[in-house]
Order: structure tokens, then C-alpha cells, then sequence
């Protein structure tokens, strides 16, 4: 990882290898990413914080738009009888629940639930326009925040109110639900590995990990720069137990009434946090290129002498006009303050010119994943800054494939799990049987919850890690954010 020489300015930044957690904390601070206020566990996110969400949102956006989705607005209020319409699932969220229960001064007849997910509102509202099978399918999302009422919080990871998409869509077949449901699992993955160089294990939950009503959930799940998961992404397919509690039909091509199959899925601002604790190191934030808000920072150095605002300013112009995001820090701060700064702030490129440079007709540019220097001649500015940013791309994802690699073991016995948990940590891919009662004597004695059961099995043994019955699946271990 790049050292950084102007230590005195990120000295506040805590040790990752001391303690991930403060420095963890710290990033989201110094690098202006998120403020607390006054409520707890409600963050304030920084217009540069923000700025990653609006680059992820707008990627992401356009991959649902290419697969025929469309967004719409629900309300952020749910009465409190259609929430209980869907047994499991009002159970699953009501501890989360903050309910309204005065308007304008008056007390409600009926309490309202501020939205911890929308499946109950999408619900009322397709059968309010779903009757034949010309109106299938319904293929929604929505970008919004929703409230959950959680105990502890953690910036990005664990909010009370966060920011998120979630997507809705009804079917007229299973198959055809089922298909949707592995297509946006699919675009996630993309996403992760491709956009922001997350490499990830694509699997179904366990029942016991699933979504609140739904009949299986897939999970994209990614490892942290400490060994640990993160549940980046899920889509769940919902069969039409949805449908038949909310009384939603069609009538299909065989003139007969029939309930429409739903799925559900949704990524949101965590993704923020995965992406520090992936990539992040002892000198701040590092961002994947094709999120960054700033892609490229041009500094010009020794700024006071003649003609070098003018030659950082034209390089600034050329890689604006080449697509890139890029800005120019022309400061009175020191150039150490300016590169302790852009380090902190994740900017993938720094694009420096003084004097010198400018007699040479060339610019230096800096690389932040790894701290390499690279001289380029001013005429191959646009291509090489443009290559440069899918090498610092690849080489994040490199690096985050092989800590996953590295940290990933066959466990062939509980000892075995417990063990490399205690040691190092990671994922334990190991066989089960399929049964909860070892799902929960793994989290009892081992400390780990099921991650998923990857798409892509694979036989390592022949009986269950924790009871030695004849194994149904190869799952995967690990102790999650």
C-alpha cells in the first residue's frame, strides 16, 4: 500500500491492524464522508459522501433502466392494517418498527409505520392495477431512504434511516420471476466486481437468513480488508405468498384467475462502508475509479511562478472535455497539506505540474493504490490518465480477490472452524445438512453465521461440519457486519 511521507498530516487516523473499528470511524470523518446529528443513529451524509451514493445510484440506474425497469415514488407511511396483511413479514420487522401516531396535533385512529421496507405498499398498489395478464409484468424500483429502528449504528453500515433502492416486480409465471430474480443478483455481482472492484460469493441464504416472507433470498456476499463479511446486495423471490395475502389476480390467457409472482431486491448506502473497508488504508480512503467523485486532482506545483496555473488549468480542461472527472486545487495550502489531503480522500489520480515539468513538456501523475509516480508527455495526457484509472481499477480488485482467496479454507470439522476463526479469520467453506439446529450450535460455538450456500457447489466432504450426517450443501461461514 502507498506510504504516505507527509505522516503529520493523517496522523489522527488510527492504525487499521490496531483497531479497524476507530480507523474505520476515522475515514468516514476525515474524509469528509458522513457528520453524526443530533439523533442517534440518523447520519448526516457530506456532499462528498453523497457524491459516491449519486455515482452509484446513476451506474446502477442505468443498468435497471436497460432491463426494462422502470422507478416510481411510494409513500413513506404505512398504515399500520396493511402492514399486518403479511404475517411473516410484519414479524420479521416489527421490533425495527418507529410508528407515527399524532397528526396536526391530533391523535390517529390508525398508527403509521415510517417505511422499513415497501413490499406491503407495492403490494396494495398492484392490485389496485394488475387485473389480466396484458398488464404483467410490473417491473418497478424505487430509489429512497426507509427507517429502521436499530439499537446500535455504525456510519454506512448499520442505520436507523438509510438510503437505498429497492426493486418490486410481479409475473405472470414462476419461471419468469425466478429469472428476474437471478438476473439482479447477477447485475449486483457486476456491479461489485466491475464498477466498484469488490470481488463477491454469490449464494442463497439459509432459510433462517432469508427475508421476512420471502421463499429464497441470494445474496451477494463480499470480505472485508479484517476478514469479515459484508451482505452487500440481495434479491429474493417471493413466490405468490405476497399475492394471495393482498389478494392480487389476473386472469391469464386461459381465462382463469391466477396469482402473479413476485421478487424483491435491493442494495444500499452500506455499500459505501464495504467499499472503505475493502480497499481503504493507514493513509485514508481509497476509491474505486468508476465511483470516484473526483477521478483525477491536477495540483499545480510551485503555483506562484509564471505560467503554471495556466498549464495546470489547460490540463484540467483537456481531461474534462476526455470525460473525466477532474478538478484543480490551485490553493494557498502547502503541496504536502494537498497530497496528505487528496490521499485521504480516495482520489484514484493526482496530476501534478510545476516548472520543471512544463520545460520537459510532460506532467507527473501519481498513482493512490499504490503510490507509483509515472512521468507522461503532455501529447498522450487523455489516454494514459484514462488507462491509468482501469489499472489502479484492476489492481484493487487484484488485491481484494486475493484477500479473499488467501482468507477463504476447507473446514472439515467444527474444531476446524473454530479454530481458524480464532487464528485468522475469513470464510469457512465447509459442507452441512441442511438442518437449523446446526446452523445454530455454528454461531453458539463457532461465532459465525451462514453467508450463503454458493451457486457454484462444490463437494469438499461428505458429511455436515457440525454433526457428521450426510451433507446437502456446501456452504460458507464468517462473521458479518
Amino acid at each position: 500500500m502507498a506510504q504516505n511521507p507527509n505522516k503529520k498530516q493523517v496522523e489522527q487516523i488510527t492504525d487499521m491492524e490496531a483497531d479497524f473499528t476507530q480507523w474505520y470511524t476515522d475515514v468516514c470523518k476525515k474524509a469528509e464522508l458522513i457528520d453524526y446529528s443530533s439523533i442517534k443513529g440518523m447520519f448526516i451524509y457530506r456532499p462528498y459522501g453523497y457524491a459516491i451514493w449519486e455515482n452509484i445510484q446513476k451506474e446502477l440506474d442505468k443498468k435497471f433502466k436497460e432491463t426494462g425497469h422502470e422507478n416510481v415514488a411510494m409513500p413513506m407511511l404505512i398504515p399500520e392494517s396493511l402492514l399486518q396483511k403479511e404475517k411473516d413479514h410484519v414479524e420479521g420487522f416489527a421490533p425495527e418498527c418507529a410508528w407515527v401516531t399524532y397528526g396536526g396535533g391530533e391523535k390517529l385512529e390508525e398508527r403509521y409505520c415510517i417505511r422499513p421496507t415497501s413490499e406491503t405498499l407495492f403490494c396494495e398498489h398492484f392490485k389496485n392495477i394488475i387485473h389480466s395478464h396484458r398488464d404483467l409484468p410490473k417491473k418497478y424500483n424505487q430509489w429512497c431512504s426507509v427507517l429502521r429502528w436499530e439499537k446500535t449504528s455504525r456510519p454506512f453500515l448499520r442505520h436507523r434511516e438509510f438510503l437505498w433502492q429497492e426493486g418490486h416486480t410481479m409475473h405472470a409465471t414462476e419461471e419468469e420471476a425466478r429469472e428476474e430474480t437471478q438476473q439482479m443478483l447477477n447485475i449486483y455481482a457486476d456491479f461489485m466486481e466491475n464498477v466498484l472492484a469488490m470481488p463477491v460469493v454469490k449464494g442463497r441464504k439459509t432459510d433462517k437468513e432469508k427475508f421476512n416472507g420471502a421463499e429464497e433470498t441470494y445474496t451477494v456476499e463480499c470480505m472485508m480488508h479484517d476478514r469479515k463479511a459484508l451482505q452487500a446486495g440481495t434479491s429474493h423471490y417471493f413466490g405468490d405468498g405476497f399475492a394471495k395475502a393482498f389478494d392480487i389476480t389476473f386472469t391469464g390467457k386461459d381465462n382463469q384467475l391466477h396469482n402473479p409472482h413476485q421478487t424483491s431486491w435491493g442494495v444500499s448506502t452500506r455499500m459505501i462502508g464495504g467499499i472503505i473497508m475493502t480497499h481503504g488504508d493507514n493513509n485514508g480512503l481509497v476509491l474505486p475509479p468508476r465511483i470516484a467523485p473526483i477521478q483525477a486532482m491536477v495540483i499545480p506545483v510551485a503555483q506562484h511562478k509564471p505560467g503554471v496555473i495556466e498549464a495546470a488549468t489547460a490540463l484540467l480542461e483537456r481531461l474534462q472535455a476526455a470525460g473525466i472527472r477532474a478538478k484543480m486545487d490551485d490553493s494557498d495550502q502547502s503541496m504536502g497539506w494537498k497530497a496528505a489531503q487528496y490521499e485521504m480522500k480516495g482520489v484514484p489520480l493526482r496530476v501534478e505540474i510545476g516548472p520543471k515539468d512544463m520545460e520537459k513538456n510532460q506532467c507527473c501523475v501519481c498513482r493512490r493504490d499504490n503510490g507509483e509516480k509515472v512521468f507522461v508527455p503532455l501529447a498522450e495526457l487523455e489516454d494514459t490518465v484514462q488507462k491509468l484509472l482501469d489499472q489502479v481499477h484492476e489492481g484493487l480488485y487484484q488485491r481484494a480477490k486475493k484477500n479473499l482467496e488467501d482468507h477463504t479454507k476447507v473446514c472439515m470439522t467444527l474444531e476446524e472452524v473454530k479454530e481458524f476463526m480464532e487464528t485468522e479469520g475469513g470464510f469457512a467453506k465447509t459442507m452441512w445438512c441442511g438442518d437449523l439446529e446446526c446452523e445454530l450450535k455454528m454461531k453458539e460455538e463457532a461465532g459465525v453465521s451462514s453467508r450463503c450456500m454458493p451457486l457454484v457447489q462444490e463437494k469438499v466432504g461428505d458429511t455436515c461440519v457440525c454433526c457428521g450426517k450426510s451433507a446437502k450443501h456446501m456452504i460458507y461461514w464468517g462473521v458479518a457486519y
